[in-house]
């Protein structure tokens, strides 16, 4: 992991919802750092410092440096809400995270070889992603930035399923996942795309007697 990420922080004591509404007219968002051993820490952050910090998509899947008033922790973003229709965050989660201990994280998915596809290239179909993330557990050393789903091989009408992606070394499934359980999910596949040859009925009138 070549990111890095560091996020200045403020102990928050005002807390309640009508103390939540000011804050964020003010700017501000609301956030807790919990986990570790350690009692949940109210912050604040600044909301704009998050959202052009959060168009790198490197931020949902590394190890964050939080700045709290002079002294660091480090932590994963665990849960982001946000408002229904304003481009804002409403509040996020923290999760401090120990060298020696596990963390489970949602890990972006990169589709490799889309268009080269067998069942893109040579049988003329589209590929759906069923998922954009998987949430995967390791050590906080073997985090990846993102994870890889090679779909040079698929062909049309096949599926690749969680239980087929490949993990980097020292990462898992968050579960444990077994082939053609119900929880082997879908990630991505190939299908026919909907501008094929019209196989209609001929339906024109014909000639008058």
């Amino acid at each position: 992991m070549t990111e890095t990420f560091e996020l200045k922080a403020d102990p928050r004591s005002d807390l309640g919802k009508g103390a939540s509404r000011r804050l964020r007219r003010a700017g501000k968002v609301p956030a807790i750092l919990y986990g570790g051993g350690q009692d949940p820490l109210p912050l604040l952050l600044d909301q704009m410092d998050l959202i052009n910090q959060m168009k790198n998509e490197a931020i949902y899947s590394h190890i964050l440096t939080l700045n709290i008033d002079g002294r660091t922790e480090s932590a994963v973003l665990r849960d982001i809400q946000r408002h229904p229709f304003k481009p804002t965050l409403v509040h996020l989660d923290f999760l401090r995270v120990s060298a020696d201990r596990k963390l489970r994280a949602h890990i972006p998915l990169h589709f490799l070889n889309e268009s080269t596809s067998k069942g893109v290239k040579q049988q003329g179909g589209v590929v759906s992603h069923a998922l954009i993330d998987i949430e995967i557990s390791c050590l906080p050393k073997d985090l990846p930035e993102f994870i890889e789903v090679d779909l040079a091989d698929l062909g049309m009408g096949e599926t690749i399923h969680l239980s087929q992606v490949l993990l980097p070394p020292g990462v898992e499934l968050a579960n444990h996942i077994a082939p053609g359980s119900e929880h082997d999910a879908i990630v991505a596949s190939i299908h026919h795309g909907h501008g094929g040859e019209d196989v209609s009925s001929d339906t024109s009138t014909p000639p008058a007697a």
